[in-house]
């Protein structure tokens, strides 16, 4: 079995496609199960975030085609829709892989931290559905340790920047002081808590928290001293709002192009932004077409957040080798895995034939037979059955020409050690006495 990961990304893939691609939490148990029993993919395990959609499997590399094929039919897409932006890496890269996204290191923001939350969810509700066995288990762990690691041992995650400081520090740009102005979040996820942080410490003048879920914005409201609504109360509020932020996981628009017109209007146009860190989006991208509207996507964030990773690139360098490592010694894991299943294995079939071998000369002891009679049968025929396999295949591989298997064999078994003298005492045995039979060491 091998680590695959099948995916794309904000490297890879530009919004209209991430969006596309996405995995509702709903349908994470469906799309789960899809995988172990329609697919036959023995783990699965899927990371679906605003910024990439990640499919890590262990299982025969030949099926990955099949793994693409199923994202179309999942997501009801034509054939190839995703292919051109998907990436498809296997064993020591997806652990590379895995752990610079554990890290911040793949991020659209170097460093951030959300994202080993978001990961660390996806292995749970992969563990919830029984998605994950013993060879992602070990994957996943270590990519966590290796993330800690990152954190305590460099500075790659100093300075406060992500997605929602990037967020806020745009709308300063367009308003400077906050103090006087009102902010909209549309949601009540990390993300928007995070960004409520960073506008609560740049003086922001009032918050309305807007959710499908009231409870849960009341429960944000009280921490940060902000009036809470549902999502259905968005268009009576909305001329209100100086900011939006908006992050649901939505699949549909929460705010359209006309409702933004009426709230222009009963704001007599004073200038609007509006940040969607939303994949897919909660605006309608007709809205970027309004006059005094400022609407910006996660895409839009990028000159921002480059500003702010200049501190975390040296940091980066040192967690770049600590990953390299990591990866290498995690990779001897699996080599060691493997080996000790298979070792497992070849020792429960010797233990079979020794048994079945056993209870033969038993039988012979029992009818009669001389013990030892049934010791020689014994010890030539368990030495035939254990070896027969591996001769035949060693005079297959000499046929073929295969000179590596014979090698590897000899290296295995030490067959070319210095032999040792045997010492014989043949002072009360004949020549003929000592002569071995050739039939009874036969190997077949």
């Amino acid at each position: 079995m091998s680590l695959v990961a099948i995916g794309l990304n904000h490297h890879t893939a530009p919004l209209e496609v991430r969006e596309r691609i996405t995995f509702a939490p709903e349908r994470m148990t469906d799309a789960l199960s899809q995988l172990r029993h329609q697919l036959r993919v023995p783990e699965a395990a899927i990371v679906s975030t605003c910024n990439r959609t990640e499919i890590y499997c262990g299982m025969d590399t030949r099926r990955a085609d099949h793994v693409v094929e199923w994202l179309h039919d999942f997501h009801q897409a034509p054939s190839e829709t995703f292919s051109p932006y998907l990436f498809t890496r296997v064993d020591q890269a997806v652990v590379q892989h895995l752990m610079r996204v554990c890290s911040g290191l793949d991020s659209l923001i170097l460093g951030e931290p959300q994202i080993l939350g978001q990961i660390k969810q996806a292995y749970r509700e992969a563990g919830e559905t029984g998605a994950v066995g013993k060879h992602l288990s070990l994957l996943f762990q270590s990519a966590f340790n290796v993330a800690k690691q990152v954190r305590t041992d460099t500075a790659v995650g100093a300075s406060p920047v992500s997605v929602a400081f990037a967020a806020v520090s745009l709308a300063k740009q367009i308003f400077g002081d906050l103090d006087e102005h009102t902010a909209l979040m549309i949601g009540a996820g990390e993300t928007i808590e995070l960004a409520l942080q960073h506008l609560k410490t740049s003086g922001i003048g009032n918050v309305i928290i807007a959710n499908r879920t009231l409870a849960r914005a009341e429960s944000l409201a009280e921490q940060y001293g902000a009036e809470a609504t549902t999502l259905a109360n968005i268009p009576q509020l909305l001329h209100r709002a100086d900011i939006t932020i908006s992050s649901t996981a939505s699949q549909l628009p929460i705010l359209g192009k006309g409702a933004v017109e009426q709230a222009l209007k009963a704001r007599k146009h004073q200038p609007m932004a509006m940040i969607d860190i939303a994949v897919p989006r909660d605006i309608e991208p007709q809205v970027s077409d309004l006059s005094d509207v400022f609407l910006y996507t996660v895409d839009d964030l990028s000159e921002i957040i480059d500003r702010g990773m200049q501190a975390r690139k040296q940091a980066a360098e040192k967690a770049e080798h600590i990953i390299e490592h990591q990866a290498s010694d995690f990779m001897r894991k699996m080599r060691g895995l493997s080996a000790g299943s298979t070792i497992a294995e070849l020792r429960a079939q010797a233990g079979s034939i020794q048994q079945q071998t056993l209870d033969k000369a038993l039988a012979m002891i029992a009818k009669g037979e001389a013990p030892e009679k049934a010791l020689q049968y014994y010890a030539h025929t368990f030495t035939n059955k254990l070896l027969h396999k591996p001769s035949a295949g060693l005079r297959a591989a000499t046929e073929s020409g295969d000179e590596s298997l014979i090698r590897s064999t000899r290296q295995l078994f030490d067959l070319d050690a210095e032999a040792q003298p045997v010492e014989q005492n043949n002072n009360d045995q004949t020549p003929d006495q000592n002569k071995t039979n050739p039939d009874q060491n036969k190997i077949n």
